[in-house]
């Protein structure tokens, strides 16, 4: 997705050490499934030319965003029977083309349910948790039911089955769930884990309700985050995150996700972050210290929870002279980065963010490819990253 005020986050981020060896790591190569992420290539380009160019890349997953509210969601209109797909407030085409055409293409499909609807939390915003709850939850079932593999389309052709779940995206950070404090008896409380702990609730009981087969992920985590309710920009760093929703009652997923994104064009993948207030508990969760989120992950859900990474990448320079590395030192980082997460043998999951530069120099300019379609030297790495 469009990663909004990465200038600012990046700029807070200091560079820093060396690394140290991934906790729960195996001598033997971990089969996990690559991937993409790229909405505004696979939801709006066009389909005829993309999804040949996706296979021939090797692409096994691609992860879009399933927008519940906002201004191209699903269910801008409150529906009357919020459980049944079928009802006629709801706008599923672009997922339904997605859909059909991984499908065609052998690519799974991963679904990341986002956004409040105007209607469910009294236009606040669809970063906004919704008013209750079972909203949400009625449309994950919706959702699952309709990408069960079972559900009949108008046109009387099966929509194929999405196996792969998401709740939200990145709920440590403002742009993607606001507020992330408030003060309760004089007391600040991480307001975010809470009303994320309900979403991922909600979204995982009605994902499992209506596909019953779908394995849904939780988390979704932002790399970073201050601590501090009383700045313009308050966040949440990933640990506290991760430990917060675990209190408000955060539970029943499959897998925790996180994206391990680097904080400067200094940084390598093996790069630490600086320590946090406490030593040993960082603000900021890079695959320089993945460790430490997988020995956390074990202590607060268990060595059991699988991993799953679904946005990574470098940008580069050309075209970012700010925040970009040179295409060399982005392929290079681009095998190191499937490296250690294919050394741990948690890790199902590792999406690429992005397939194709985003024409806006101030987005985001990780693509594989240039904005005018040439092919960077990481585009002949991802295509080998296979078990």
């Amino acid at each position: 997705m469009r990663r909004f005020l990465w200038l600012l986050v990046a700029a807070l981020t200091a560079a820093a050490l060396v690394v140290a060896p991934a906790a729960n790591s195996s001598k033997s190569s971990n089969f996990i499934r690559s991937g993409i992420f790229d909405d505004a290539q696979i939801l709006y380009g066009n389909p005829d030319t993309l999804f040949p160019a996706l296979k021939a890349a090797n692409t096994e997953t691609i992860r879009v965003n399933l927008w519940w509210g906002g201004p191209n969601g699903v269910a801008v209109r409150k529906p009357k029977n919020p459980s049944d797909p079928a009802d006629p407030a709801y706008n599923w085409s672009v997922y339904d083309r997605t859909a059909r055409y991984a499908s065609a293409y052998s690519i799974r499909v991963l679904f990341s349910i986002l956004g409040t609807p105007n209607w469910a939390n009294g236009a606040k915003g669809w970063n906004v948790a919704p008013t209750n709850v079972a909203d949400i939850q009625k449309f994950a079932l919706a959702a699952g039911r309709r990408y069960s593999g079972t559900f009949i389309a108008p046109d009387k052709r099966p929509l194929p089955r999405v196996a792969y779940w998401l709740a939200w995206n990145e709920p440590n950070n403002p742009v993607f769930l606001r507020p992330q404090f408030r003060k309760v008896a004089g007391t600040w409380q991480i307001q975010s884990a809470k009303d994320y702990a309900a979403i991922c609730n909600a979204v995982v009981a009605g994902v499992n309700a209506g596909n019953g087969f779908g394995k849904v992920a939780c988390g979704g985590t932002s790399p970073r985050g201050n601590n501090n309710p009383n700045t313009d920009r308050a966040s949440v760093s990933p640990l506290a995150f991760m430990r917060a929703m675990k209190k408000a009652g955060a539970k029943g997923f499959d897998a925790y996700d996180h994206h391990p994104y680097y904080g400067m064009p200094s940084e390598t993948p093996t790069t630490k972050p600086p320590p946090g207030p406490r030593g040993n508990d960082p603000t900021a969760v890079t695959l320089g210290n993945f460790d430490v989120f997988v020995r956390e992950l074990s202590r607060v859900y268990g060595p059991s929870m699988r991993i799953w990474v679904t946005e990574y990448g470098y940008q580069t320079n050309p075209p970012d002279g700010v925040t970009g590395v040179s295409w060399a030192k982005q392929a290079a980082y681009l095998k190191q980065a499937y490296q250690i997460l294919q050394a741990n043998r948690r890790v199902d999951l590792f999406l690429w963010f992005l397939y194709k530069d985003e024409a806006r120099l101030g987005g985001w300019q990780s693509g594989l490819l240039t904005v005018d379609g040439r092919k960077k030297l990481a585009f002949n790495v991802f295509k080998t990253m296979h078990g």
